[in-house]
Protein backbone atom coordinates (compact mmCIF):
# COMPACT_ATOMS: atom_id res chain seq x y z
CA UNK A 1 0.00 0.00 0.00
CA UNK A 2 1.60 3.48 -1.35
CA UNK A 3 1.24 6.27 1.53
CA UNK A 4 -0.79 9.33 0.44
CA UNK A 5 1.45 12.44 -1.46
CA UNK A 6 2.68 14.78 0.23
CA UNK A 7 3.90 17.09 -1.74
CA UNK A 8 3.35 16.81 -5.64
CA UNK A 9 5.55 18.54 -8.06
CA UNK A 10 3.69 19.29 -11.32
CA UNK A 11 5.81 20.31 -14.36
CA UNK A 12 7.99 23.30 -12.76
CA UNK A 13 10.18 25.16 -14.80
CA UNK A 14 12.35 28.05 -14.12
CA UNK A 15 14.94 29.82 -15.94
CA UNK A 16 17.32 32.94 -14.67
CA UNK A 17 18.22 35.80 -16.36
CA UNK A 18 16.03 37.20 -19.51
CA UNK A 19 16.31 38.29 -22.88
CA UNK A 20 19.88 36.18 -24.67
CA UNK A 21 20.97 35.78 -21.40
CA UNK A 22 18.18 33.42 -19.78
CA UNK A 23 19.60 30.35 -18.46
CA UNK A 24 17.27 27.57 -18.20
CA UNK A 25 17.66 25.48 -14.76
CA UNK A 26 14.58 23.15 -14.61
CA UNK A 27 12.33 22.20 -17.14
CA UNK A 28 9.20 20.39 -16.91
CA UNK A 29 9.86 18.85 -13.49
CA UNK A 30 8.04 16.32 -11.98
CA UNK A 31 7.61 14.24 -9.23
CA UNK A 32 5.82 13.45 -5.76
CA UNK A 33 7.23 13.01 -1.87
CA UNK A 34 5.11 10.45 -0.21
CA UNK A 35 4.26 11.15 3.36
CA UNK A 36 6.55 9.33 5.92
CA UNK A 37 9.18 8.18 3.17
CA UNK A 38 12.85 9.08 2.61
CA UNK A 39 13.48 10.39 -1.25
CA UNK A 40 16.77 11.24 -2.25
CA UNK A 41 17.88 13.71 -5.11
CA UNK A 42 20.78 12.78 -6.63
CA UNK A 43 21.67 14.46 -10.48
CA UNK A 44 25.30 15.73 -12.16
CA UNK A 45 27.06 18.77 -10.84
CA UNK A 46 24.65 21.85 -11.68
CA UNK A 47 21.80 20.08 -12.64
CA UNK A 48 19.55 22.61 -10.43
CA UNK A 49 19.10 20.89 -7.44
CA UNK A 50 19.47 23.45 -4.48
CA UNK A 51 17.64 25.50 -7.21
CA UNK A 52 15.23 22.78 -7.08
CA UNK A 53 14.94 22.35 -3.27
CA UNK A 54 14.57 26.58 -2.66
CA UNK A 55 11.71 25.97 -4.87
CA UNK A 56 10.17 23.71 -2.61
CA UNK A 57 10.82 26.10 0.61
CA UNK A 58 9.15 28.55 -1.31
CA UNK A 59 12.29 30.91 -0.98
CA UNK A 60 12.27 31.15 -5.11
CA UNK A 61 9.04 30.84 -7.75
CA UNK A 62 9.24 28.98 -10.49
CA UNK A 63 8.28 30.47 -14.11
CA UNK A 64 5.43 27.66 -15.44
CA UNK A 65 3.52 24.98 -13.02
CA UNK A 66 3.30 24.38 -9.49
CA UNK A 67 4.25 22.60 -6.25
CA UNK A 68 1.06 21.93 -4.02
CA UNK A 69 1.45 20.93 -0.20
CA UNK A 70 -1.84 18.83 1.05
CA UNK A 71 -3.36 19.79 -2.52
CA UNK A 72 -2.54 23.99 -1.88
CA UNK A 73 -0.28 25.67 -3.76
CA UNK A 74 3.06 26.90 -2.45
CA UNK A 75 3.61 30.73 -2.71
CA UNK A 76 5.87 30.79 0.12
CA UNK A 77 8.23 29.58 2.75
CA UNK A 78 6.38 27.90 5.31
CA UNK A 79 7.03 26.17 8.90
CA UNK A 80 5.75 22.90 7.49
CA UNK A 81 8.80 22.76 5.21
CA UNK A 82 12.09 22.75 7.34
CA UNK A 83 15.27 23.30 5.21
CA UNK A 84 19.04 22.07 6.46
CA UNK A 85 21.88 23.51 4.08
CA UNK A 86 25.37 22.47 3.34
CA UNK A 87 26.47 25.59 5.70
CA UNK A 88 25.87 25.60 9.75
CA UNK A 89 22.92 27.66 10.78
CA UNK A 90 23.85 27.27 14.34
CA UNK A 91 23.28 30.29 16.43
CA UNK A 92 26.76 31.00 17.41
CA UNK A 93 26.01 32.68 20.99
CA UNK A 94 23.52 29.75 21.90
CA UNK A 95 24.66 26.15 23.41
CA UNK A 96 24.36 23.40 21.42
CA UNK A 97 21.19 22.53 23.96
CA UNK A 98 19.34 25.80 23.03
CA UNK A 99 19.70 25.62 19.46
CA UNK A 100 17.85 22.10 19.66
CA UNK A 101 15.08 23.54 21.44
CA UNK A 102 15.03 27.49 19.79
CA UNK A 103 12.51 26.84 17.16
CA UNK A 104 9.90 24.97 19.12
CA UNK A 105 10.36 26.77 22.18
CA UNK A 106 9.70 30.28 19.81
CA UNK A 107 6.88 28.50 18.05
CA UNK A 108 4.94 27.99 21.36
CA UNK A 109 2.97 24.88 20.51
CA UNK A 110 4.32 22.41 22.92
CA UNK A 111 4.72 22.15 26.55
CA UNK A 112 8.72 23.02 27.88
CA UNK A 113 8.42 20.04 29.56
CA UNK A 114 7.69 17.93 25.91
CA UNK A 115 10.56 20.15 24.26
CA UNK A 116 13.12 19.47 26.98
CA UNK A 117 12.47 15.79 27.22
CA UNK A 118 12.37 15.13 23.20
CA UNK A 119 15.46 17.51 23.06
CA UNK A 120 17.71 15.22 25.73
CA UNK A 121 16.08 11.96 23.87
CA UNK A 122 17.72 13.79 20.75
CA UNK A 123 20.98 14.43 22.18
CA UNK A 124 21.21 11.16 23.31
CA UNK A 125 20.81 9.55 20.57
CA UNK A 126 23.55 11.63 18.32
CA UNK A 127 26.09 11.60 20.91
CA UNK A 128 26.09 14.79 22.13
CA UNK A 129 24.47 14.51 26.04
CA UNK A 130 28.22 15.71 27.24
CA UNK A 131 27.91 18.46 24.64
CA UNK A 132 24.99 19.75 25.49
CA UNK A 133 26.29 23.19 26.91
CA UNK A 134 28.73 23.62 24.59
CA UNK A 135 28.98 26.25 22.25
CA UNK A 136 29.44 25.79 17.72
CA UNK A 137 32.58 27.05 18.17
CA UNK A 138 34.17 24.18 20.41
CA UNK A 139 32.46 21.37 18.44
CA UNK A 140 34.05 19.60 15.84
CA UNK A 141 32.17 19.66 12.03
CA UNK A 142 30.58 16.43 12.85
CA UNK A 143 28.64 17.40 15.66
CA UNK A 144 27.86 20.67 14.38
CA UNK A 145 25.58 18.76 11.60
CA UNK A 146 25.05 16.20 14.23
CA UNK A 147 23.27 19.27 16.37
CA UNK A 148 21.73 20.50 13.27
CA UNK A 149 19.67 17.24 12.58
CA UNK A 150 18.49 17.55 15.95
CA UNK A 151 17.29 20.87 15.55
CA UNK A 152 15.46 20.07 12.55
CA UNK A 153 13.68 17.30 13.72
CA UNK A 154 13.05 18.83 16.78
CA UNK A 155 10.61 20.91 15.08
CA UNK A 156 8.93 17.86 13.26
CA UNK A 157 7.92 19.26 10.33
CA UNK A 158 5.83 17.95 7.82
CA UNK A 159 8.65 17.82 5.28
CA UNK A 160 12.40 17.86 5.94
CA UNK A 161 14.73 18.70 3.16
CA UNK A 162 18.59 18.17 3.11
CA UNK A 163 20.73 20.16 0.49
CA UNK A 164 23.90 17.72 0.55
CA UNK A 165 24.13 18.23 4.28
CA UNK A 166 27.23 15.77 4.80
CA UNK A 167 29.12 17.90 1.91
CA UNK A 168 32.68 18.49 3.30
CA UNK A 169 32.80 15.87 5.95
CA UNK A 170 35.73 13.49 5.43
CA UNK A 171 34.68 9.79 5.00
CA UNK A 172 35.00 8.63 8.93
CA UNK A 173 32.57 11.59 9.86
CA UNK A 174 30.57 11.04 7.05
CA UNK A 175 30.02 7.35 7.02
CA UNK A 176 29.10 8.17 11.15
CA UNK A 177 26.57 10.79 10.16
CA UNK A 178 24.84 8.49 7.52
CA UNK A 179 24.49 6.07 10.82
CA UNK A 180 23.40 8.83 12.99
CA UNK A 181 20.63 10.21 10.21
CA UNK A 182 19.14 6.38 9.53
CA UNK A 183 18.70 6.36 13.10
CA UNK A 184 16.71 8.85 13.73
CA UNK A 185 15.04 8.66 10.73
CA UNK A 186 13.62 5.16 11.19
CA UNK A 187 12.53 5.68 14.69
CA UNK A 188 10.68 9.12 13.94
CA UNK A 189 9.48 7.88 10.01
CA UNK A 190 9.67 12.01 9.25
CA UNK A 191 9.03 12.77 5.42
CA UNK A 192 12.28 13.56 4.13
CA UNK A 193 13.45 14.97 0.60
CA UNK A 194 17.70 14.16 0.71
CA UNK A 195 19.80 16.06 -1.57
CA UNK A 196 23.08 13.85 -2.80
CA UNK A 197 25.59 13.94 -5.39
CA UNK A 198 27.21 10.13 -3.67
CA UNK A 199 25.43 7.74 -5.31
CA UNK A 200 26.32 5.48 -2.66
CA UNK A 201 24.54 7.55 0.15
CA UNK A 202 21.51 8.01 -2.07
CA UNK A 203 20.99 3.85 -2.08
CA UNK A 204 21.53 3.57 1.73
CA UNK A 205 19.55 5.82 2.94
CA UNK A 206 16.38 6.05 0.11
CA UNK A 207 13.09 4.34 -0.44
CA UNK A 208 13.04 6.02 -3.51
CA UNK A 209 15.38 7.64 -5.50
CA UNK A 210 14.74 10.16 -8.38
CA UNK A 211 17.91 11.10 -10.57
CA UNK A 212 17.70 14.49 -12.24
CA UNK A 213 18.97 14.69 -15.83
CA UNK A 214 21.69 17.21 -16.89
CA UNK A 215 20.41 21.04 -17.07
CA UNK A 216 17.88 22.04 -16.97
CA UNK A 217 16.65 19.69 -14.75
CA UNK A 218 13.75 17.48 -14.73
CA UNK A 219 13.59 13.83 -13.26
CA UNK A 220 14.98 11.38 -15.73
CA UNK A 221 15.09 7.97 -13.48
CA UNK A 222 13.33 7.00 -10.47
CA UNK A 223 14.51 3.61 -8.73
CA UNK A 224 12.36 2.34 -5.92
CA UNK A 225 14.97 0.78 -3.22
CA UNK A 226 13.43 -2.52 -1.42
CA UNK A 227 16.63 -2.64 1.26
CA UNK A 228 15.29 -3.98 5.13
CA UNK A 229 15.47 -1.29 7.47
CA UNK A 230 17.27 -1.00 9.93
CA UNK A 231 20.24 -0.71 7.17
CA UNK A 232 23.56 -1.21 8.12
CA UNK A 233 26.85 -1.31 6.19
CA UNK A 234 26.48 -4.69 5.15
CA UNK A 235 24.02 -3.66 2.38
CA UNK A 236 26.78 -2.92 0.41
CA UNK A 237 27.90 -6.07 -0.57
CA UNK A 238 24.38 -7.28 -1.20
CA UNK A 239 23.62 -8.12 -4.42
CA UNK A 240 20.31 -5.86 -4.75
CA UNK A 241 22.44 -3.18 -4.08
CA UNK A 242 24.91 -3.45 -6.55
CA UNK A 243 21.74 -3.92 -9.07
CA UNK A 244 20.48 -0.75 -7.54
CA UNK A 245 23.65 1.10 -7.93
CA UNK A 246 24.56 -0.28 -11.56
CA UNK A 247 20.89 1.14 -12.60
CA UNK A 248 21.55 4.01 -11.29
CA UNK A 249 25.21 4.44 -12.43
CA UNK A 250 24.29 4.04 -16.11
CA UNK A 251 21.51 6.78 -15.85
CA UNK A 252 24.25 9.09 -14.60
CA UNK A 253 26.65 8.33 -17.28
CA UNK A 254 24.42 8.90 -19.90
CA UNK A 255 23.58 12.37 -18.52
CA UNK A 256 27.62 13.13 -17.80
CA UNK A 257 28.13 12.39 -21.58
CA UNK A 258 25.79 14.57 -22.40
CA UNK A 259 27.48 17.34 -20.06
CA UNK A 260 30.71 16.33 -21.12
CA UNK A 261 30.11 17.64 -24.45
CA UNK A 262 28.98 20.77 -23.02
CA UNK A 263 32.45 21.49 -21.59
CA UNK A 264 31.54 20.27 -18.00
CA UNK A 265 34.72 19.74 -16.28
CA UNK A 266 32.66 17.71 -12.95
CA UNK A 267 31.37 15.50 -15.42
CA UNK A 268 34.61 14.42 -17.25
CA UNK A 269 35.45 13.78 -13.54
CA UNK A 270 32.34 11.79 -13.48
CA UNK A 271 33.46 9.68 -16.53
CA UNK A 272 37.11 9.21 -15.43
CA UNK A 273 35.84 7.82 -11.91
CA UNK A 274 33.04 5.22 -14.00
CA UNK A 275 35.71 4.09 -16.75
CA UNK A 276 38.00 2.99 -13.77
CA UNK A 277 35.14 0.89 -12.03
CA UNK A 278 33.81 -0.60 -15.23
CA UNK A 279 37.55 -1.63 -15.32
CA UNK A 280 37.80 -2.97 -11.90
CA UNK A 281 34.88 -4.50 -12.31
CA UNK A 282 35.66 -6.55 -15.60
CA UNK A 283 38.91 -7.71 -13.99
CA UNK A 284 37.11 -9.07 -10.95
Amino acid sequence: MTNPDLLVVDRISKSFNLGPAREPVLDQCSFTLEEGRLTVLIGPSGCGKSTLVNVLAGYEGVDVGEVRMLGERVRGPGSDRLVVFQESALFQWMTTYENIVYGPTVMRKRPRGEIHADAMSLLEKIGLTEFKDKYPGQLSGGMQRRAELARAMIANPKIMMLDEPFRGLDAMTRDLMQEYFLRLYEERQQTVLFVTSEIDEAIFLADRVLIMSNRPGHIKHVIEIDLPRPRTADIFTSQAYLNYKQDALEVLHAEAVKAFSAGSKAAADFLAGYAAQEENTSNE
